[in-house]
């Protein structure tokens, strides 16, 4: 439960937390932002770790200085095309391993099986719309390989996915993060972001809700 608080509290006030990261590692705030996003695409157990809105809020600071922006845009798209990569090797490597188990201690099989929901609906795009999806983010890479997508096609879509998710987010806090208006409420920015995130999870879940109740009971 407490590591829980602590991971709402890092995602709400992410900029708290990145000042004191830049303040105290300097230069090597770069290597420590590309394993948050290596990790956030790249291990099927951590899909809770923040990812558009540290994009965003990375945006806003590199506008501060506190950050270079070629350097910041640059690190986060190969680590999210890398960390796509190695989820994808995962997913050939033990994806049908863990489908065999009934149950899955690090991954919520509700949260696979949505996946491959929208992994059916759209096909390889997916690869491409799941960058803007959280938690789908994370696991579409891994479906992918279970769904036997050949290598030459995922790499494609994960260059430009990735290049995509990136450029826009972090580019969307450069620009537009330190306008006083959305400086002196980043919080309220983050839960938007979040929300507006979420969106397409939501939508699917109702609208699944709403097929199911259509269906005639046995």
């Amino acid at each position: 439960m407490k590591y829980l608080v602590f991971l709402m509290n890092f995602v709400m006030h992410i900029d708290r937390y990145l000042n004191i990261i830049i303040d105290k590692f300097g230069v090597g705030s770069y290597i420590i932002i590309f394993l948050l996003i290596f990790c956030e695409t790249g291990l099927v157990v951590t899909p809770f770790l923040p990812g558009d809105s540290l994009l965003f809020t990375l945006g806003t600071f590199s506008a501060a200085k506190y950050l270079n922006i070629g350097w910041v845009v640059g690190l986060l798209m190969a680590a999210a095309i890398l960390g796509d990569t190695v989820n994808y090797e995962i997913g050939k490597l033990l994806g049908e391993k863990v489908l065999d188990k009934k149950e899955l201690r690090f991954i919520k099989r509700e949260h696979l099986e949505k996946t491959q929901n929208f992994y059916n609906k759209y096909g390889n795009k997916t690869i491409i719309i799941a960058r803007f999806v959280p938690i789908v983010r994370t696991l579409a890479p891994f479906v992918a390989a279970i769904g036997k997508m050949k290598y030459r096609q995922f790499i494609t879509y994960n260059v430009i996915g990735g290049v995509l998710w990136v450029s826009l987010f972090t580019l969307a806090g450069y620009f537009f993060g330190n306008i006083p208006l959305v400086k002196n409420n980043l919080a309220m920015v983050m839960y938007i972001i979040i929300f507006v995130s979420i969106l397409p999870m939501l939508y699917a879940y109702i609208n699944k809700k709403i097929q199911d109740r259509k269906l005639p009971q046995a």
